[in-house]
């Protein structure tokens, strides 16, 4: 303003416009003291005046204090707020929290939002709802709270409710509402989004279960049974070889819940691997939108699918060489990228049942990648494409299983003796109480799995058909007691395989299922 040519620069009084003489009262204490004081009642007025005199170091501030502030009395305002000044890590914090608590949120605040804000809010796939008419009723609100003014928007608002949620009754009493007989155009959009469908309308969060994935390829056997023992449901769904190959295994669940199996097909002299996914609202896997991924035969004897932030990585695992190789997959180019490369100290991947410490585990934990084996672990860092050391978990002889779960990494051996956890933060690694009974993993294969943000292990049979209850045991981890929990879980009696790290978790809208 003062040093280009415009002509506030010739001027020997310059008026700062929508500038609170207090505000500028606090930045300039912050500029002669370094230091910033930032409350709930002016983080708002700050902002915007460090907005005004582009203080970065200040408006940084006050975004991540009002991030950090978002709760049930203030989620609405500051999301207001942040849609009008472009405050994109608040708008998303106050989205988020909105979403989580739909159904509180919408019978209060809720109805001062504009129309853009509101359709914002109910196109999210993460209303924790349980039916979709708590959102046809939070829109019956809002358009009565100044009916007058709003009346004009339902048709708009309407085509973002997924009718196809509903059952038919449901869209009978929404026709028959007196809001919608009011417009004949409401009632034309919603006859019209009906009749169209959209079967790619994800269900909503609350409306999902979380289950467990596990793959039963048995001969005469191709199914996955999606599993919460907390809530005793088991659900077995069994699929043609075509959409299922043998010696395939469930890869990775991503942040937006799709799951990717992967396949391996043995070609004359190659191998391929290619990548499936699951069609959640058809209950079917097919091709993934990613091509397949060359492989060499002598080499390669097996990799890892991993996902940070919506993106795959894929790392061959070549057990002749002592670099590790890293690929994305980039969705702009459709191509897969290299990643820069991880060199070991002294480490080889050869497997066998005696030397069952030479396994390797890739975890997705927060924006992160780390690549963990007895002697060695290692974190990448996608904003860098850099790997850096970390501290291995060298109390734990053969680690069998390991899993991620908020900033924390868990494993354990191969007898279920020695579980450790590894906090990502301070890279450090301290036991976990093991289970009361050590014989209760006797003969069984541990594999953890994380469900409802508590730590379980699966132990199953490998040695010896055994029927239900002695083949399949549940445990989940209570932290507070530092104690394993038995679930008295009733699997079906099938052998499951597992190939990864651990048992896959995604949310699941169990009338998708065949046979649920």
């Amino acid at each position: 303003m003062f040093t280009s040519d415009m002509a506030e620069s010739r001027q020997k009084t310059v008026v700062l416009q929508g500038l609170d003489a207090g505000m500028l009262r606090e930045i300039l204490s912050y500029i002669y003291s370094g230091t910033l004081h930032v409350s709930l009642d002016k983080v708002q007025p700050l902002y915007q005046a460090a907005d005004l005199l582009q203080l970065d170091y200040v408006r940084d501030s006050c975004s991540s204090y009002m991030a950090m502030s978002v709760e049930r009395s203030t989620c609405v305002d500051l999301y207001k707020f942040a849609d009008v000044f472009s405050v994109e890590n608040v708008r998303k914090a106050c989205q988020k929290w909105i979403a989580r608590h739909f159904t509180e949120v919408a019978s209060s605040e809720f109805c001062s939002l504009s129309v853009n804000n509101l359709i914002e809010i109910i196109s999210h796939d993460e209303l924790d709802v349980k039916e979709e008419t708590t959102v046809w009723k939070a829109v019956v609100r809002w358009v009565q709270h100044r009916r007058k003014d709003r009346m004009h928007h339902l048709p708009t608002i309407l085509s973002h409710i997924r009718f196809n949620l509903l059952t038919s009754d449901d869209t009978a009493a929404i026709l028959e509402h007196p809001l919608v007989r009011e417009d004949p155009g409401s009632c034309e959009v919603i006859k019209n989004v009906v009749k169209k469908g959209n079967p790619n309308l994800k269900p909503r969060l609350g409306m999902t279960t979380e289950m467990v994935l596990l793959l039963n390829q048995t001969p005469g056997h191709n199914e996955v049974l999606f599993m919460n023992p907390q809530e005793g449901k088991y659900i077995s769904c069994s699929y043609k070889y075509e959409d299922l190959p043998e010696e395939s295994s469930v890869e990775t669940v991503t942040t937006d819940n799709d799951i990717y199996i992967m396949e391996i097909k043995y070609l004359e002299d190659e191998k391929k691997l290619s990548l499936l996914k699951y069609n959640h609202a058809e209950n079917v896997w097919e091709p993934a939108d990613v091509p397949s991924i060359s492989m060499e035969l002598e080499h390669d004897s097996s990799c890892h699918i991993s996902e940070i932030d919506g993106t795959l990585y894929y790392l061959p695992i070549d057990e002749d060489s002592s670099v590790l190789r890293m690929s994305k997959w980039d969705q702009h180019t459709k191509q897969w990228l290299e990643c820069s490369s991880l060199q070991f100290e002294e480490f080889t991947f050869t497997y066998t049942f005696e030397n069952r410490n030479s396994l390797s585990f890739t975890l997705s934990c927060g924006s992160h990648l780390y690549f963990l084996t007895n002697e060695e672990m290692h974190r990448y860092d996608p904003s860098q494409d850099r790997w850096s050391k970390r501290t291995p978990p060298i109390d734990i002889p053969n680690i069998c299983t390991a899993v991620a779960m908020g900033t924390e990494i868990f494993c354990t051996d191969v007898d279920f003796t020695q579980t450790m956890v590894y906090d990502t933060e301070s890279d450090c690694w301290h036991k976990l109480q093991g289970p009361e009974n050590p014989d209760v993993a006797d003969n069984r294969s541990p594999s953890f799995f994380v469900l409802g943000n508590q730590l379980h292990v699966l132990l199953i049979c490998v040695e010896r058909p055994i029927m239900l209850r002695e083949g399949h045991l549940v445990y989940v981890y209570d932290r507070s007691a530092d104690a394993w929990r038995d679930l008295k879980a009733t699997l079906p009696n099938r052998r499951y395989d597992n190939d990864g790290p651990h048992w896959p978790v995604a949310r699941i809208y169990l009338p998708y299922l065949k046979g649920a």
